[in-house]
C-alpha cells in the first residue's frame, strides 16, 4: 500500500528495517487521529547535519534527535518533513536503556504527533506526549 511516506538518508548510510510495515503503522496512527495523510518524508542524518538545520532554521544552537517541518496547507491533513539524527537516537537508546529500534520508532511517531498538533513544551504536555508515544508503539504489528 502506497502511503506517500518516504525514507531517505542525507549524510550517512542508513536504511530502515521493515519500511513498508513502518509506513502502514504510521498511516494507521494518522488515520486514528482523524487526519488524512498527504505526504511525509523522513530524512535520517548525523548530529552535525541536524545541528546545522537547528541553527539555520530554528536559531537553536543545540543537538536534538528530531526536527519536524509542517508543510500542510489544509486543516486535518498531514504533510511534512521530519529530520532524525541517528546519532542522537542511538545515544538516547543507550541512555534510556531501550533498544535502538524502539527508540527510533518512538522518534518516528513523535514527529507525527507534532504534525497532529500535540506539543511537548510543558511538563504536562511532555507527559501526555509520552503516553501517546507509548500507546502508538503498542499498536506496532512487527
Amino acid at each position: 500500500m502506497d502511503h506517500l511516506i518516504e525514507f531517505f538518508s542525507e549524510d550517512i548510510e542508513f536504511s530502515l528495517d521493515n519500511p513498508e510495515k513502518i509506513s502502514d503503522w504510521i498511516a494507521d496512527i494518522i488515520e486514528q487521529h482523524g487526519h488524512e495523510l498527504v505526504g511525509l518524508t523522513y530524512i535520517f542524518c548525523s548530529d552535525d547535519y541536524l545541528h546545522q538545520i537547528n541553527v539555520e532554521y530554528l536559531d537553536h544552537d543545540t543537538l536534538t534527535d528530531i526536527i519536524t517541518f509542517d508543510n500542510a496547507d489544509t486543516e486535518g491533513t498531514i504533510e511534512g518533513d521530519i529530520f532524525i539524527s541517528v546519532d542522537r537516537v542511538r545515544d538516547n537508546a543507550a541512555t534510556h536503556g531501550t533498544s535502538f529500534q524502539d527508540e527510533l520508532h518512538r522518534v518516528l511517531i513523535h514527529g507525527v504527533l507534532h504534525l497532529l498538533g500535540f506539543k511537548d513544551k510543558t511538563p504536562e504536555q511532555e507527559a501526555a506526549m509520552r503516553k501517546l508515544e507509548d500507546s502508538s508503539l503498542s499498536l506496532r504489528k512487527f
